[in-house]
C-alpha cells in the first residue's frame, strides 16, 4: 500500500466515486439511500470520443463554465456532463468509502487498489503521469481525497448517514458499477454525473466550491480533478471491458 501511494499520486481515477464532490453553482440534495441511482440515466448529453486516447498527450482546452449551464435543453455542470438531481446511490458510495479504508481514514489509493489491484493501479498511475505529469497526478489524488472527506463532513452536518456497505459490492464489481453510474445516455463517462449520483448534486456543488477556496487546491486543482478523473474512469472501464466513451474534457 505504501508503495502504491508513493507511485506518483497513485489515485487511479476510479475510486473517485465517493468523491462525490460537486461542481456547478446550484443543485439539490437527497437523503434517499437507494442504489438505483447508480444506473439512472440523464435526458441527454453531448458525445465523447469512442476509443479515447490511452497514449500520452496534452490536456484538452480547460473548460469551466463557472456554474450549471443549459445546453440543448439539458442542464450541465461546470465541467460538462448532465446534472443529476435524483436520489443519490448512497449504498454504492458506502461501498466505495469502505474500499478506501472507511470514513475515518479514506484513501483514494487504497480504494483503487482494492477495486482493480495494485498492478493495474501502478500501470495506470504511470500512464497518467506520462500524460499529465507526475505533479498533476499527485495533486489529483490529494484533491480526490479532499473531495471525499469534505463530502462526508457535509453529509454528516446535514444529518445524512451512509447505509451499511453491501458486502458483495467490492472489487471489480464496484469499479464497474462506478463507471456505469457515471455513463450518460450517449455512452460517455462524465465524472460530474457520477459525483451527483454519489452524494447528490447539491453536495457535489458545495464540495467543488470548497476545493476552489481551500489552501493548496483552488480552481486549477478542481479543473484537473475533473479532467484526469474523466480519463482515469474511462481507462478503468476499458480495462474491465465496460462499454464507455471518453469525455471531451480529458
Amino acid at each position: 500500500m505504501n508503495l502504491v501511494r508513493t507511485t506518483a499520486g497513485l489515485g487511479l481515477a476510479a475510486m473517485l466515486v465517493l468523491n462525490l464532490s460537486a461542481c456547478g453553482n446550484s443543485g439539490s440534495s437527497s437523503t434517499d439511500t437507494s442504489q438505483s441511482a447508480a444506473t439512472a440515466a440523464p435526458t441527454a448529453e453531448y458525445g465523447g470520443t469512442a476509443g479515447g486516447s490511452m497514449a500520452g498527450g496534452a490536456m484538452s482546452k480547460p473548460t469551466d463554465a463557472g456554474k450549471d449551464t443549459m445546453m440543448s435543453g439539458t442542464m450541465h455542470g461546470r465541467f460538462g456532463g448532465p446534472v443529476y438531481t435524483g436520489a443519490p446511490a448512497l449504498g454504492v458510495t458506502a461501498a466505495l468509502v469502505m474500499a478506501g479504508g472507511g470514513p475515518a481514514k479514506f484513501s483514494t489509493a487504497a480504494a483503487l487498489t482494492n477495486m482493480v489491484g495494485a498492478a493495474t493501479v501502478t500501470a495506470e498511475v504511470a500512464k497518467l503521469s506520462k500524460q499529465y505529469g507526475a505533479p498533476a497526478v499527485t495533486q489529483w489524488l490529494k484533491t480526490f481525497d479532499f473531495a471525499v472527506n469534505d463530502s462526508l463532513k457535509i453529509a454528516t452536518a446535514k444529518g445524512i448517514k451512509l447505509p451499511a456497505a453491501d458486502p458483495k459490492m467490492t472489487g471489480k464489481k464496484l469499479a464497474a458499477t462506478l463507471v456505469t453510474a457515471g455513463t450518460d445516455t450517449n455512452g460517455v463517462f462524465q465524472v460530474e454525473f457520477l459525483l451527483d449520483k454519489a452524494v447528490s448534486h447539491g453536495i457535489h456543488v458545495q464540495v467543488m466550491n470548497d476545493i476552489d477556496k481551500a489552501p493548496g487546491f483552488g480552481k486549477k486543482a478542481d479543473l484537473d480533478y475533473h479532467t484526469i478523473s474523466n480519463q482515469a474512469f474511462y481507462d478503468v472501464g476499458e480495462a474491465l471491458k465496460v462499454p464507455v466513451k471518453l469525455a471531451p474534457l480529458h
